[in-house]
């Protein structure tokens, strides 16, 4: 019976559309499905996918803060996707981050329902995907709140139906789609890309793009976790290595290097020192962390589903930034 209701038109409710990882989601759900979207927008102009190639989109204008004038239509609701976040302001990181989301959970009718796909970060989890308890201590005010969020979860009704995403690294954007944080900054790593070929540091990591997000969440539309089946998916490739990363770096753009200048954390240490810089306790966590990995990341290519971005030359090549492979 599940799997005839999963290829069922469902009526699914979408925060964050506006946004990077929102823009890939919506555009392939409106492209790829027929389900019944409702788009909660507080600035509907900045939604740049065409919605009107097909019935059955809505755009809501309204306002997080604001949730409860939407109890009723939640609660009619199939399927949750909840994207939206806040980035700055500490009151407002809170009250949307935490406060909000947790009531869009609690307005959702656990009875219809079918799924709510809950997007937290990998900045929350450890190297065995259990909760940094660092996180909830030192974090910037946005990483509390979304390990606050995540602690709460369990005592939510609707629970057993939460699936958690946690994305690592995330690029993306182009023309017609906002840049991620870190997209944004890809054409000055071109312009590095001379410099940075000389050092290496001991260092690892995920990343994704987010079209391949939005490919993992349509396979969890169609394919909800069974019982028994894991709720909470880090979203990634495999990790590489920071010296991976820039040797990739320097062959997208043809710059080979035939030596390297270890940067250590002592040698890190004693620049501190020395210029006094001032550092968060997060940021020094971070740069003593420095593994950013974890286990059983999902991409694509774990459904068995073809992947968008497998290397940071197709990241590049992505966004348009040309190098020697492409040029």
């Amino acid at each position: 019976m599940s799997e005839i209701l999963s290829r069922l038109p469902q009526r699914i409710f979408i925060t964050g559309a506006s946004g990077c990882i929102g823009h890939y989601v919506v555009e392939a759900l409106v492209e790829q499905t027929e389900h019944e979207l409702f788009l909660l927008m507080r600035n509907p102009t900045k939604l740049k996918v065409d919605i009107t190639q097909r019935p059955g989109i809505h755009v809501i204008e309204g306002d997080l803060h604001r949730i409860e004038a939407f109890a009723e239509l939640l609660s009619t609701m199939d399927m949750a996707i909840l994207i939206a976040t806040c980035w700055g302001g500490a009151d407002e990181i809170y009250a949307i981050n935490v406060d909000a989301n947790l009531r869009i959970m609690e307005l959702l009718d656990p009875d219809r329902c079918r799924q709510v796909i809950y997007f937290s970060t990998e900045s929350i989890l450890d190297r065995r995907n259990q909760p940094l308890k660092e996180a909830g201590e030192i974090g910037t005010d946005y990483i509390r709140s979304k390990y606050i969020c995540h602690q709460k979860l369990s005592k939510l009704a609707i629970a057993p139906r939460i699936t958690t995403l946690f994305p690592t690294l995330v690029f993306g954007g182009d023309e017609t789609k906002p840049y991620s944080h870190i997209s944004a900054g890809l054409a000055n790593v071109a312009g590095w890309a001379g410099l940075i070929r000389f050092f290496q540091a001991d260092g690892s990591f995920h990343f994704i793009h987010a079209k391949d997000i939005a490919t993992i969440v349509g396979y969890l539309i169609e394919h909800p976790p069974k019982a028994g089946e894991p709720r909470e998916w880090v979203l990634g490739n495999p990790a590489m290595t920071a010296n991976q990363a820039v040797e990739a770096i320097s062959d997208y753009f043809g710059k080979p290097s035939y030596f390297r200048i270890p940067l250590s954390p002592v040698l890190a240490d004693v620049l501190i020192k020395v210029f006094r810089l001032r550092m968060a306790e997060w940021d020094r966590f971070c740069l003593k962390y420095r593994h950013f990995i974890h286990q059983d990341p999902v991409s694509p290519a774990t459904l068995d589903l073809p992947v968008y971005c497998a290397t940071l030359g197709e990241v590049f090549q992505s966004t348009g930034i040309m190098g020697k492979q492409t040029a």
